[in-house]
């Protein structure tokens, strides 16, 4: 596939980046680790991972804005255009040995992402996607899976853990949910997740809770992919829910269906 510059120079970002955390990966015990909040980690592997994620976008693009998940947003000259960053999405995993976890790099252009990438250093897994142009699992095409039968389903979902999310929302949402799918995954990153949507190993996802940085990539993944990504509720605005149902259109409608019906329980 013919990348552009801009994809180009997000994808040696995230090699870049991504190499550092396989070495750490290797040496987890040597990491310096804090809490952020209740079940919630940083590591020097994602504070380096982010400045050298970022020191790369800044040599191509220096007057792009930033919304980075660990230094937050910093305004560019250019107003139009913002990198949205996670530099180690699945951080528990990545502490506890688990090799699921992944660099997630988007371009948003006056509010629409236009380039995104998701990068798992782990298994050398590279997702990416270019507004217009399709999604592309390692240079192959990808497509959403077609499945229609909801019971034929394998759905992914984010567990909430300490400190995040409702829980027994949740409980009611996955005992509804799990009543009608073949299988419910949690890969522990919602970037992972998404990605997986995109090419077709999950049919679906849903999660709420979350942030932009978690998800902004996947979202062009999926749709590029030929996927339908909207909020809990339908709506469009995943940034300011904190939601997602990413699939395609006719399992989509069965997750929200689903949810739904958990809320009214």
């Amino acid at each position: 596939m013919a990348r552009s510059a801009l994809l180009n120079v997000m994808v040696q970002a995230a090699l870049k980046a991504g190499r550092r955390l396989s070495r750490d990966f290797g040496e987890l015990e040597n990491l310096q680790v804090s809490r952020k909040g209740p079940g919630d980690f940083v590591s020097s592997a994602d504070l380096q991972a982010e400045q050298t994620i970022k020191e790369e976008l800044q040599k191509a693009r220096p007057n792009f804005g930033f919304l980075m998940e660990e230094s937050g947003e910093h305004e560019g000259a250019d107003k139009s255009h913002r990198w949205i960053i996670d530099p180690l999405d699945g951080t528990t995993n990545f502490l506890h040995g688990i090799p699921m976890f992944a660099i997630s790099i988007a371009l948003e252009h006056e509010g629409r992402i236009v380039a995104g990438i998701i990068y798992n250093p782990a298994t050398d897994d590279l997702f990416t996607a270019e507004r217009g142009r399709g999604a592309f699992y390692n240079d192959r095409r990808m497509r959403v899976a077609a499945r229609d039968d909801f019971h034929d389903c394998v759905i992914a979902t984010g567990v909430p853990h300490l400190g995040r999310g409702r829980h027994k929302p949740y409980l009611d949402q996955l005992e509804t949910i799990m009543a009608d799918v073949s299988g419910l995954r949690s890969t522990g990153s919602a970037a992972l997740d998404m990605a997986y949507v995109a090419t077709g190993r999950f049919d679906g996802y849903w999660e709420e809770f979350l942030y932009p940085w978690d998800v902004a990539a996947g979202i062009l993944l999926v749709r590029e992919a030929g996927g339908f990504v909207t909020d809990i509720n339908g709506g469009d605005d995943m940034f300011k829910s904190g939601s997602v149902i990413a699939a395609n259109e006719a399992i989509r409608r069965h997750i929200q269906h689903g949810l739904k019906k958990a809320q009214n329980k």
